[in-house]
């Protein structure tokens, strides 16, 4: 191989190189069947959102937190049996491995959902963002259903 030959292949693995650090820079998770479930009886003063956050990046994220305009406040959320006796903790901060999923579902990790800005019917979309722990966010869309799932 001459001179020209290895400096023109240095070149192209360098170009292969930044181009997969700004693909992976630029991955996001995706949330996955989002929904959020409706309070019998119509109070809505609190509510829990369920479905999967899919990381198929190839690295590990860590969320944060999350927000959106139709709450006053959005946060993570896990419920677990203690002595007996279900408690439900915050989670302030939610690792997700590379190809990893995190799975909202009713009594166990979920996000609370608290103050709606105007009362939610089933059908009703609601954007949520999440925040990463490298300062990226990425948007979740959750569908409302009635507490029965439809």
């Amino acid at each position: 191989m001459n001179r020209r030959s290895i400096l023109v292949l240095c070149g192209a693995v360098a170009m292969l190189s930044l181009s997969a650090a700004a693909s992976a820079a630029d991955c996001l998770p995706q949330v996955r069947d989002g929904w959020i479930r409706l309070t019998p009886g119509g109070m809505q003063m609190m509510l829990a959102g369920f479905g999967r956050i899919e990381n198929t990046c190839p690295r590990p994220v860590s969320i944060t937190g999350a927000r959106s305009a139709e709450f006053a406040d959005v946060s993570l959320h896990r419920t677990s049996l203690v002595d007996g006796i279900s408690r439900m903790r915050p989670v302030p901060q939610l690792p997700i491995p590379k190809n990893g999923v995190a799975v909202f579902e009713p009594g166990a990790l979920h996000l609370m959902l608290m103050q709606p800005g105007k009362p939610l019917k089933a059908g009703d979309h609601v954007e949520i963002d999440f925040r990463l722990q490298d300062g990226r966010d990425f948007r979740g869309d959750f569908v409302v259903r009635a507490a029965n799932g439809q």
